[in-house]
């Protein structure tokens, strides 16, 4: 290689490293400004899930599985044009929520979901006689999944109530394995502040929670409380580091682990054909980039504030 080319590579090289730099010097003395941030979404998921409830009663969206009703599932081997079919409905059952969802596999269509909250048997019967007509077909090709609103009401509660019993024991267990209460009233803010925020984004695209959904929602409790272990772990624990030199020992390890489950939410959300599974992988991929907020901005600055970094 050149001079010539070596005098024209070396500024380039020089500016990203000076790029990075800035950013890094910039986290490092304003994380007590970025606090704002977290915080601001925090307030603003709180208004938006009070919206929520206070306008329908439940604070999220509640899908099939958790209020009843019935949902068919439709093979087909030709295009079904989803708008008609649920204006067609709408119009025979007026009063009812209607949902068409597409079914498809490897980015070709194989079908439709159709979800009503109807939970009247007579009802049902004329809904799926309704389809039969419009769709020129029989019952017999759909799969058929009806839940009573009884029963959806009870999946609600006790699914409900086993995601605030979790939270509660891995708060305990934060408590007692750090016996710090700034530092382990950081990690329970930053995971309560992953699952409100969450849920406040699912509120706000309307996005229907099953109880998969649930099930989704207790998984991120779990990623949440790693990486906000990781670096409580990293930041008490150090010996002739820095308390920055250990924030960002775990930012490295952390956003690792984190990019990596991204990276695995990602293609099953492309690929996989099951309504359940991208119900959950939608929730853990809002959460864990929810969660990369909640642990390098808001936790990382309570930390440095409680040790007095500045």
């Amino acid at each position: 290689m050149s001079q010539k080319n070596k005098e024209n590579k070396e500024p380039e090289v020089k500016s990203k490293e000076g790029f990075i730099d800035k950013i890094r010097e910039f986290y490092r003395k304003k994380y007590k400004p970025l606090l704002i941030v977290p915080f601001a979404l925090l307030f603003i998921a709180i208004i938006i899930i009070g919206f929520q409830y206070f306008t329908t009663g439940d604070f999220i969206s509640k899908g099939i599985t958790l209020k009843g009703g019935i949902t068919i599932t439709i093979p087909h081997e030709k295009d079904i044009n989803k708008d008609l079919l649920k204006e067609y409905l709408v119009e025979q059952f007026p009063g009812y929520e209607i949902n068409i969802r597409t079914l498809s596999s490897s980015g070709v269509e194989t079908g439709i979901i159709i979800e009503s909250d109807i939970t009247s048997s007579e009802e049902a019967n004329r809904f799926i006689e309704a389809l039969e007509n419009k769709l020129d077909t029989t019952k017999e090709k759909f799969t058929i999944e009806e839940i009573g609103s009884a029963l959806g009401q009870s999946f609600f509660r006790e699914t409900s109530l086993l995601l605030l019993l979790a939270f509660v024991f891995m708060a305990i267990v934060i408590f007692i394995v750090f016996r710090k209460p700034v530092i382990s009233g950081a990690v329970v803010l930053s995971a309560l502040s992953d699952i409100i925020v969450t849920i406040a984004i699912l509120d706000l695209i309307g996005f229907k929670i099953g109880t998969a959904g649930i099930a989704a929602l207790l998984m991120l409790i779990s990623y949440s409380v790693d990486t906000d272990v990781l670096l409580s772990t990293r930041v008490l624990r150090r010996k002739q580091s820095t308390i920055f030199e250990a924030v960002m020992s775990s930012v490295k390890t952390g956003m690792t682990m984190t990019l990596t489950t991204l990276l695995a939410v990602t293609a099953a959300l492309i690929f996989t054909n099951s309504p359940v599974l991208r119900e959950i992988m939608l929730i853990v991929f809002i959460g864990l980039i929810v969660d990369i907020i909640n642990t390098y901005i808001q936790n990382v600055g309570l930390i440095r504030w409680y040790l007095k970094d500045d």
